[in-house]
């Protein structure tokens, strides 16, 4: 119902008969916000496209002169439109958010070592906090020795990050296949789908946690 005249109204942004702006519901999905399927290899000329398209119809600078609800709905809609676009333009935090929507809560996507680097990521932070208190100065030789095993360890970590991300990028072209066959074959891909967003999920995870140990090497070796 519109929310001046209580006419019907039909997911339109404007009423049919009074013409005011309508509110976005807040529990609209971010690719239902943008038009989008819930797919994760996205057409981003198309999001562009709908971003700015959407910001045109609800921008604050076009409620100037109308009425405080008016002015409150452009300001909410606006808000929810740049929150979708910040999400769903970053492959990232577009496949984490698809996982909060089809498998619960952001808190799963845990930050944890992947089990292969494990024995050597603890001798890693071993070496950094190593490295943090010995004096160039005073033992030059055990500085640089130290500082080149670990821009040895972050190069490989690097290439590992490049992986991580290859692995994940594959998924989403799985992803977004089993999307296409969804009820067209009589086979239910549910089964599928909930395993494919926890490898996703997993990646995601080892990600992370690779992304802040090459962080932290790059805050320490400048």
């Amino acid at each position: 119902m519109c929310w001046h005249c209580q006419s019907e109204v039909g997911g339109e942004y404007f009423c049919k008969r009074c013409v005011k702006v309508q509110p976005l519901s807040p529990d609209l999905d971010y690719f239902t916000c943008m038009k989008l399927p819930r797919i994760l290899q996205i057409d981003e000329k198309a999001l562009e496209e709908t971003f700015y398209e959407l910001s045109r119809t609800f921008h604050p600078d076009f409620y100037t002169t109308r009425d405080e609800s008016e002015k409150a709905i452009s300001l909410g809609n606006t808000a929810l439109l740049n929150a979708a676009y910040r999400t769903l333009k970053d492959p990232f935090q577009r496949v984490e958010y698809l996982i909060r929507l089809e498998a619960g809560s952001a808190k799963d996507i845990r930050s944890a070592p992947p089990a292969d680097l494990f024995e050597e990521i603890l001798e890693l932070q071993e070496d950094l906090e190593t490295y943090r208190t010995v004096n160039p100065a005073e033992d030059p030789e055990t500085a640089n020795q130290l500082r080149a095993k670990l821009q040895a360890s972050r190069e490989h970590l690097e290439s590992r990050l490049e992986e991580l991300e290859s692995a994940l990028f594959e998924r989403f072209r799985r992803w977004d296949e089993l999307q296409g066959q969804s009820g067209h074959d009589g086979i239910d891909p549910r089964p599928q789908k909930d395993a494919l967003l926890r490898e996703m999920q997993d990646l995601l995870s080892h990600r992370t946690y690779v992304r802040n140990i090459i962080q932290d090497l790059a805050d320490t070796l400048g």
